[in-house]
């Protein structure tokens, strides 16, 4: 192929809501940016490939897709294959990106912005490749939030489905003690590790390719543990979930549809964990949950 082109796939959605497909895009796996077609009322969700190959195997992929994300009430329409300049692609999928002030404490930063901290801000600079977690999107937001709000009183952090890393990072940066975190995409911990290096805290944190099915961890459980996962396999894997969470420690459960919550917390509550409380942000909602 021409190495100064980039194989396209168009989405559009008319929902005009960036969340629910760009939450379903990244747990398919493939690189894509999003942007909003004012003049049609439309969110287009861009999917990229290096190669026609790659390109036509993402298109199967997402034709089998389309089915079942109308069960979470995503209605996309597919375009075919096209080519784009990388130019065009390398710099303008970052104008999406912007920093964000977690607290007095954090600030996330992309690592190609250089705002200046507020006095006594800890600055989190953020590169997420192909991976998920940039602090933009309500559910990791909700996370990095927990994370500042327990710092101090909790010690051991997990990080499960760390995407980008962001929530381990934050974790280093805020004092934690023990910080592991896991992902079932190696390319995604190979990019964790890339982002904790880039905050040099990757001496602090323990990454390692893994899945909510079966990860054991280390030896001790963790005070708090964000789970930043779909709900269906955060129910279907609730029992070794709640295995992680020390006595007294924190769960917070998060990448959840609005329309879902009630069921997750309910299969939550049925082994053993209590809702501590809930916070909702457009179609998503996050909670704490105590063991």
């Amino acid at each position: 192929m021409d190495d100064q082109l980039l194989y396209a796939i168009d989405l559009a959605d008319p929902s005009g809501e960036f969340e629910p497909a760009s939450e379903l895009l990244n747990a398919l796996e493939v690189e894509f940016s999003s942007f909003f077609d004012r003049e049609n009322c439309t969110v287009r969700h861009t999917v990229y490939s290096l190669s026609l190959k790659e390109a036509e195997e993402n298109r199967e992929k997402l034709s089998s897709a389309l089915d079942q994300w109308r069960e979470f009430g995503v209605e996309l329409t597919m375009g075919e294959i096209f080519t784009i300049a990388k130019s065009e692609w390398s710099e303008a999928w970052k104008k999406y990106f912007k920093p964000i002030s977690i607290s007095d404490k954090l600030l996330i930063r992309p690592a190609w912005l250089d705002d200046a901290p507020l006095p006594g801000q800890k600055v989190l600079e953020i590169n997420p490749g192909m991976s998920f977690g940039t602090g933009q999107h309500a559910t990791t937001n909700y996370c990095l939030k927990c994370i500042d709000r327990f710092a101090g009183d909790k010690k051991r952090l997990l990080d499960a489905g760390c995407g980008s890393g962001i929530l381990a990072i934050a974790g280093a940066l805020l004092g934690y003690e023990v910080i592991d975190g896991f992902d079932f995409d190696p390319e995604a911990v190979a990019v964790a590790g890339e982002n904790a290096a880039l905050n040099k805290v990757a001496d602090r944190i323990s990454l390692e390719v893994g899945n909510a099915a079966d990860w054991q961890g280390r030896a001790e459980k963790y005070d708090l543990v964000c789970a930043n996962i779909l709900g269906h396999l955060l129910i279907a894997f609730r029992f070794n979930i709640v295995s992680w969470v020390a006595p007294g420690g924190v769960l917070v459960l998060s990448g959840i549809l609005d329309r879902d919550f009630d069921k997750v917390a309910a299969a939550f509550a049925e082994v053993g964990m209590k809702e501590i409380e809930r916070f909702r942000d457009k179609d998503w909602t996050s909670g704490i949950f105590s063991a």
